[in-house]
């Protein structure tokens, strides 16, 4: 049998898949990122199946839909059940390896890993378990999501500096066997604090302000008071906040382009994000929706058996795993509910959210143009139509057959409520042992 490929996977966090150049975006500049773009496949309908940072990683890592693995928030702790890619392409001989972030909770730094160059930023963890609060009356402390920004030298770039730093040096002299190494930025996660050199790149001028709709769903005017997005922006704190953002992308594609120069050109390379930013758009930062800005991200395979260009099949990040054992020599898991990027196939996405700032879960759709997002039963649900309406400003779900359709089709991947109560159960006796142990 050949030697599988060695394989170098980055996984950036909060970068929404419009913000780059290669996915034309007429002022975010993306040089290393626009390179490995036109050297691989570029997936422009690629969705995260949670709008949330831990729910989203321990999805892609294990290959799992968040229902399926428990993974319903950010304080969620990995159990000895867990299989990650280091577990699954250990049968075909690799190495595998860390550098950076992976936002494991617990006190497992490996989940399956090998080795660890460099670990997260440890007040990102969470050592309790302990759920979010899902109560009307939750609100964030402040919104410095936004606020707090401008030019510095913040923990997070020197974060993602080490982490490139560790990367490259085990480039150097990765060892004999196959490898796979996983490298996790922060960037460009808020805050929006930006390193001077690349916040000088962009005018603040440049930033246009975008449209939302008239009247905001419900679910949606909650969500925003709860993370604190009601608070209005003045004109030029909001057109600062956006050049950071861009800024922060640019710094990560800067540390990309370090990691690219150290590997051969035979080494398999994919980028993504564990989600994307809302920026604004429908007067929202950050995530935690199923708007596109939120859950559509940037994905780049590049594979000596590909050739380059665009795919518009629709795919999501439990695809991730499928393809990596793809890649290692390994056959299909028929466990695992996604399918190889090497052979894309275009396939309803489904996207999840059990967190804070949603009384109840919500649960995203998309299948071709649609876009369904269910909030349960005592909530309206949402519908748009993308190859009409990109910028989901029109709401499509007063026509009931429109809605009884992809209601039936979302429940053919799961029952929503049931999950919400699981979800819920699963929250309140995580809720009740952290409360206890503090005593």
């Amino acid at each position: 049998m050949d030697r599988p490929p060695n394989i170098l996977v980055v996984l950036s966090d909060e970068h929404t898949a419009a913000a780059a150049g290669w996915a034309g975006h007429s002022h975010v500049q993306t040089p290393h990122l626009d390179r490995l773009a036109a050297q691989g496949l570029s997936f422009d309908r690629a969705y995260t199946n949670s709008p949330m940072c831990v729910p989203s990683r321990l999805s892609l890592l294990s290959g799992r839909y968040v229902h399926q693995i428990g993974a319903w928030d950010n304080g969620v702790i990995p159990g000895p059940s867990y299989r990650t890619w280091g577990h699954h392409l250990r049968e075909a001989g690799y190495t595998s390896v860390i550098a950076g972030r992976t936002h494991f909770n617990g006190p497992d730094r490996l989940l399956g890993f090998d080795r660890r160059l460099t670990d997260d930023l440890a007040f990102w963890l969470d050592h309790s378990g302990r759920p979010p609060r899902r109560t009307p009356d939750w609100r964030r402390p402040t919104n410095s999501h936004v606020t707090e920004q401008g030019t510095g030298d913040h923990v997070h770039t020197q974060h993602d500096i080490a982490a490139t730093d560790a990367a490259v040096d085990f480039l150097r002299a990765p060892g004999e066997d196959p490898f796979l190494l996983y490298v996790g930025y922060m960037h460009p996660h808020f805050p929006l604090v930006a390193p001077p050199e690349f916040r000088a790149l962009y005018d603040a001028a440049d930033v246009e302000l975008p449209a939302a709709a008239d009247d905001q769903h419900p679910v949606i005017s909650l969500l925003r008071h709860g993370f604190r997005n009601d608070e209005s922006l003045t004109e030029e704190q909001f057109r600062e906040a956006t050049v950071c953002y861009w800024a922060l992308i640019s710094h990560l594609d800067h540390q990309i382009g370090r990691l690219l120069a150290a590997v051969p050109d035979d080494t398999v390379v994919i980028y993504t994000s564990d989600h994307g930013e809302m920026a604004g758009h429908q007067g929202i930062w950050q995530k935690q929706c199923f708007y596109e800005p939120a859950v559509r991200i940037p994905l780049l395979l590049r594979h000596p058996s590909l050739s380059a260009g665009r795919t518009d099949a629709q795919v999501s990040l439990v695809d991730l795993l499928p393809t990596l054992r793809d890649i290692a020599g390994l056959s299909a898991d028929p466990a695992l509910p996604g399918h190889t990027l090497l052979d894309p196939v275009d396939r309803p996405v489904l996207s999840e959210y059990h967190a804070q700032g949603m009384v109840d879960g919500g649960f995203m759709l998309k299948s071709g143009p649609w876009k369904y997002c269910y909030y349960g039963a005592e909530h309206p649900p949402q519908v748009f139509n993308l190859a009409d309406d990109p910028l989901e400003l029109h709401d499509l779900s007063g026509d009931p057959p429109l809605v009884r359709r992809l209601d039936a089709e979302l429940r053919l991947l799961l029952d929503p409520d049931a999950t919400d109560a699981r979800a819920k159960s699963d929250q309140a006796a995580r809720m009740a042992a952290s409360t206890a142990s503090r005593g």
